[in-house]
Formats: C-alpha cells, structure tokens, sequence
C-alpha cells in the first residue's frame, strides 16, 4: 500500500491506523513498531508520526516517553464517561447559536447528503463532524466550541463501531434531517431537543459493537 504525495496524508494514514485498530491487526497494548507500520503502509516516519499524535489526542494511543506509542483499548467505561457529554455540550452551543440564516441549512443538507452517500466508516464519522460543526459554526462561546471539538476526538473511535453499517448512517442522516427541519421552522429548542435526542441515540448501538468486539477477540479487552 503506497499514499505517499497524497493530499490530507496523516489524516488517510490516522484512518489506517484507526482501522487497524479496531479490527484487531494493531491489538490492544501492542507497542508500535514505527518502522514496520510506516513500511506496510507505504509512508515516510514524518506523517505516520503526525497521523499517531492524532491517534493520542483522540485517546487511541499513548504515548510512553522513551518508549514509543502504544495501543490503547476500547472500553465501556471510557465510552460511557465520554459520550454523554456531547449531548450537553451540543443543544447548548446550538441554543448560543441560534435560528441560523438559510444559507447554513442548504449547507446542512449537502453535507447530510454526502454522508448519506458514503463509502466508508470513517467518512461517515468524519462527514457527521462536519455536519456538527457546520451546525455550532455560528455559537458565540469559541471555548464552547473548541471543547465540543475536544470531544468528537476523544468519542471518533467509538463512533466508528455506529458507522459500521447502512442503519447507523441512516440512523444519523434520519436524525440530521430533523434537526434542519425545526430550524427551518424556525423552531429552536425543538431542533435543540432533536440534536440531544441525536447525541444519545448511539449509545446503545455502540455498547452493542462494543459487547460483540470483545466476543470476536475471545474475551480480550
């Protein structure tokens, strides 16, 4: 696998890195052999270590001083003290935000049709933070903001396992559409309740994933 000269090139490799990850080719724990990942990539060092400093700052990695990075495990725990706090922080930056003008909901709508044409997991969650942001673009309170961006690195691991399948993305495209429509209406907390609604309804579904990956791999966490 080559990608060296592409554009956006730590970002396709921490999605490679993520993949690997998840499907158990990196397992948990495991050191990273940087010279070895870089080679079976097809990379150079710099952005296969720019691409895992990402992987740190979203909680997939940590990075050991003189040690190097390693692989850090998914757990229920860690999901279920990270993922609510979206659902707080969200309606709130919305409500500071308020009704936007039209112009923000046509550029909604093209990106929830862009998620739901995509191919892959990680455009799914890359695409859904988009959508996110683009919604909050207009909030006041930038510490707001950039907290809410915080979070969408630390919860993007977990949010793959709701992306995996056509009914997750559907689940969220469903859920975006109804967001947009309360504030077309002009309706303001009802598309604030619609977006806590949306930051909550993939709890399970994770959980779910989480339960059935912890099978696949013989009980190992």
């Amino acid at each position: 696998m080559q990608l060296d000269g592409r554009p956006n090139l730590a970002e396709e490799v921490a999605n490679l890195v993520r993949d690997m990850i998840l499907d158990g080719r990196l397992p948990a724990g495991d050191r990273i052999n940087e010279v070895h990942l870089a080679a079976q990539i097809g990379v150079s060092r710099t952005p296969l270590r720019e691409a895992l400093s990402r992987l740190v700052t979203e909680g997939a990695l940590q990075d050991v001083p003189r040690r190097g990075f390693f692989v850090r495990p998914l757990t229920v725990d860690e999901f279920q003290q990270i993922y609510p706090i979206r659902a707080i922080l969200d309606p709130a930056a919305l409500r500071l935000a308020g009704i936007p003008p039209a112009g923000v909901t046509a550029r909604l709508r093209k990106i929830n049709d862009q998620l739901a044409a995509c191919a892959s997991r990680s455009d799914a969650v890359r695409i859904d933070d988009e959508f996110h942001l683009e919604l909050l673009a207009h909030c006041p309170n930038r510490v707001l903001v950039d907290l809410i961006r915080q979070f969408m690195w630390r919860t993007r691991r977990y949010e793959l396992g709701l992306m995996q399948d056509f009914e997750g993305v559907a689940g969220a495209v469903s859920a975006h559409e109804r967001i947009i429509a309360a504030l077309e209406a002009g309706k303001l907390e009802e598309a604030c309740k619609e977006l806590q609604t949306n930051m909550t309804g993939g709890e399970q579904p994770i959980l779910d994933w989480l339960a059935e990956r912890e099978l696949g791999e013989g009980g190992r966490p």
